[in-house]
């Protein structure tokens, strides 16, 4: 993130004594990503974050990537599963991913964990589609609700609790750290005024947990690192901290203050870009006034993906490109077949003003794969519904964002 921010209590200089109202230390922890070159933050616990008391079997955690499938595009229909599981980390399903970025839905059924978890090698992007609740973590409470992106970057210890009522997600996880696009910011880090956002749609943690944090016990901790699952008993709440300062923490922003970027003919992909991973972008979708030069067409023009694979979900609104594609669903364009438009929405879009569609996009820039979990929503007629007179199924669903 772009700015500093500062919760609780932390003494005047980092790195120098801060005691607590018995005289002992408070422990100072520095979290951050890259070595010592990438943001970091500095915490202070009231008891050591390093101590174990039980170390339990890793378990296998990992999607299995199916690398030998046709060379074809891919309808994921989705919005029948209103249930992946029980909590948070249970219900996940990946099910498009490679060695740079995971993209997984997640509709659990429990309201709250009764462990921590921590992804020890990749930022988590939540997109809150159904539900609302607030994050947990050591930096304090976090509340999100449909339409934000939950950015949660690695070794960040948390626990979701969501409000009563269907709880939709997508999650896309990245294995470099997750930033705001670079060319909407200065060399200070500071947004710029053509950027789409700025730093007053961006929201950190403000009240720090209370609760059961100064009780000694058994915590645990599981942690997710190299397709494995590890399960870690400390002795205290990760949640003690009580202050910390930096420029590393989870946050949020909403699809809706995404400002869209338009022109007098169609804009390119890159005008929708939200966020950057090495070697991926996530864009958004937004409702937008089209293109307003008189001979405009306001639906994309047909385009090969030599350089990258472009995924779609789909979050509210008629997609104009696209027919019989249902809310929650994925469609995924990968790199060596062209892509365009369905046949009669060319077209169709002609003489429209504005659209009112939303939807997320993951563009990588190296092959993407399905996973054995993704073969039960593909949608076998997709790769031909670009031959005249296709008729494809309707769409299952209507709007579903408030």
């Amino acid at each position: 993130m772009p700015f500093y921010q500062r919760v609780g209590q932390i003494p005047r200089k980092r790195h120098t004594q801060f005691r607590q109202p018995d005289g002992s230390l408070y422990h100072e922890q520095l979290v951050g990503t890259l070595g010592f070159h990438g943001v970091s933050s500095l915490l202070y616990h009231r008891h050591a974050p390093t101590e174990i008391k039980k170390v339990g079997e890793p378990r296998p955690f990992a999607p299995k990537l199916l690398k030998d499938r046709p060379l074809e595009p891919a309808h994921l229909r989705t919005l029948a599963q209103t249930s992946t599981g029980g909590d948070y980390l249970q219900a996940r399903q990946t099910l498009l991913g490679n060695a740079d970025v995971t993209m997984s839905i997640c509709n659990p059924t429990e309201q709250r964990m009764d462990y921590y978890y921590k992804n020890a090698l990749a930022d988590e992007v939540i997109f809150v589609h159904e539900g609302r609740g607030e994050l947990w973590s050591q930096l304090g409470k976090l509340a999100f609700e449909p339409g934000d992106y939950v950015v949660i970057p690695r070794t960040i210890i948390h626990q979701l609790h969501f409000e009563e009522g269907p709880v939709r997600l997508l999650i896309i996880e990245s294995f470099s750290p997750v930033e705001t696009c670079r060319r909407y910011r200065n060399h200070f880090g500071q947004l710029l005024e053509h950027a789409p956002y700025c730093e007053r749609d961006f929201r950190g943690p403000t009240e720090l947990i209370e609760g059961d944090v100064r009780e000694s016990g058994e915590y645990e901790v599981r942690v997710k690192k190299d397709g494995l699952l590890h399960t870690l008993v400390y002795g205290h709440s990760p949640f003690d901290v009580v202050g910390w300062d930096g420029y590393f923490y989870p946050y949020a922003t909403s699809i809706h203050d995404f400002e869209p970027i338009t022109g007098r003919i169609h804009q390119p992909p890159p005008v929708h870009q939200q966020f950057e991973g090495n070697n991926f972008v996530i864009c958004s979708f937004v409702p937008r006034l089209f293109d307003y030069h008189p001979l405009a067409i306001p639906a994309p023009y047909n385009h090969s993906n030599v350089d990258s694979d472009e995924v779609l979900y789909y979050v509210a609104g008629n997609f104009m490109s696209r027919k019989g594609v249902d809310l929650a669903s994925f469609t995924w364009h990968p790199s060596g077949i062209p892509h365009g438009p369905h046949p009669g929405t060319v077209e169709a879009s002609i003489g429209k003003k504005e659209t009112h569609e939303l939807a997320v996009m993951v563009d990588t820039f190296r092959p993407l794969y399905l996973t054995e979990a993704a073969l039960p929503y593909v949608d076998p007629r997709y790769p031909m519904s670009w031959q005249p007179g296709f008729v494809p199924d309707p769409p299952r669903a209507a709007d579903m964002m408030d």
